[in-house]
């Protein structure tokens, strides 16, 4: 049976073409349609929901570090430096150090954590973390709760103009919070600077309405959302990154701790850091036409040497990309391939990722 967020009835009130994903009925585009939705988030400010996504809190006693070290068991990353209401972008590893799960982790106390999890994998990370549970550990699902993420570079003027809140001072990966009333963190899947806000479902449609009622503000479905990430070269569960991929095959050893040796899965991966057979890549049509997920990679003698895990086109390049795996002699940027669309080659290159450059709260800072 496919569930409903919170805010279903509004999605179907502002016309949205609605669809399937990760067993909910979610708007896939709004009046707008895709392009000039993605267009606006780069322009103004996108609101999106993903309420479907799972949020967890996993919480030790005062004056212990158990919260720590089980995340630094269930994830490469390291946690113990890490300030209070700062997140992490981290991944859930299994014993051969595929990837299980990619989520976000904030530190919201000396030992406690609140995460956000994918919607796809809600039920078997919920399973995992709680089977891993340590003796003195609480475990909280927030499955009454909404998510709904303001994105784009008005993002925080709409939230001061209808929120009556001034968050300038909020770094990007950082958290606020007002009385465990109300979660905003200056993060998000698009490249741009923006919130996620964390509301109890009860109080979701009146929040998305006032966000919605401001001039800067579309809403935004999933297409233009997978677009966004894709120009980002941000991963997408079940495609391009699965059980079968380590963080370091997957382009992500950025997540892993210096002094993270002890991590589910380690045995294989840290072995990888010396060299991986296969990594995720950037790849850029420059030939005519687009290529989605599934499609060939070849080389230039039309052998296949991998296959597109995502494809489309992006609007802010005027361009069709994608990303997947390839031999690792294959992975260095601007080396010629072909991408098989409906059995034609089309001239492309291995890219570097991100195609297009973020413009969250930390890059503009460093500008």
């Amino acid at each position: 049976m496919t569930r409903s967020t919170a805010l279903h009835a509004a999605h179907i009130a502002s016309g949205a073409k609605m669809g399937e994903f990760a067993g909910y009925d979610m708007p896939l585009y709004y009046g707008l349609g895709v392009k000039k939705e993605h267009e606006w988030v780069r322009e103004n400010a996108g609101l999106f929901d993903v309420s479907h996504m799972g949020q967890i809190s996993v919480k030790g006693a005062e004056g212990k570090t158990d919260a720590v070290e089980f995340f630094e068991k269930l994830t490469p990353s390291s946690f113990s430096k890490l300030g209070i209401n700062r997140t992490k972008y981290t991944v859930l590893t299994n014993e051969q150090g595929g990837i299980i799960d990619d989520l976000m982790v904030t530190k919201t106390g000396d030992n406690e954590f609140h995460c956000v999890i994918n919607a796809g994998c809600k039920e078997k990370d919920i399973e995992w973390i709680k089977s891993n549970l340590t003796d003195g550990l609480e475990f909280h699902y927030f499955d009454d709760w909404a998510l709904i993420a303001l994105q784009g570079p008005k993002a925080e003027q709409v939230v001061r103009d209808v929120m009556g809140k001034d968050l300038s001072d909020l770094n990007y990966m950082s958290l606020w919070y007002e009385d465990y009333t109300m979660f905003i963190s200056r993060l998000g899947y698009t490249g741009e600077d923006g919130f996620e806000i964390s509301v109890p479902n009860d109080k979701a449609v009146a929040l998305w309405d006032a966000l919605l009622a401001h001039d800067a503000v579309e809403p935004i479905g999933l297409a233009a959302r997978d677009s966004l990430r894709l120009e980002m070269g941000y991963c997408l569960y079940g495609h391009d990154i699965d059980a079968t991929t380590t963080p370091i095959e997957a382009d992500l050893a950025w997540v892993m701790g210096k002094d993270n040796d002890g991590f589910i899965g380690c045995d294989v991966v840290i072995p990888q850091k010396n060299g991986a057979p296969k990594k995720r890549v950037g790849v850029r049509l420059t030939g005519k036409g687009i290529a989605r997920e599934g499609a060939e990679i070849h080389d230039t003698n039309g052998k296949k040497i991998g296959t597109l895990t995502s494809g489309g086109f992006a609007p802010s390049l005027d361009a069709a990309i994608g990303q997947g795996y390839v031999p690792i002699e294959f992975a260095t940027p601007g080396t010629k391939v072909l991408v098989n669309v409906r059995g034609r080659d089309i001239e492309a290159e291995i890219a570097s990722m991100p195609f297009v450059p973020a413009k969250t709260k930390s890059a503009k800072k460093a500008a």
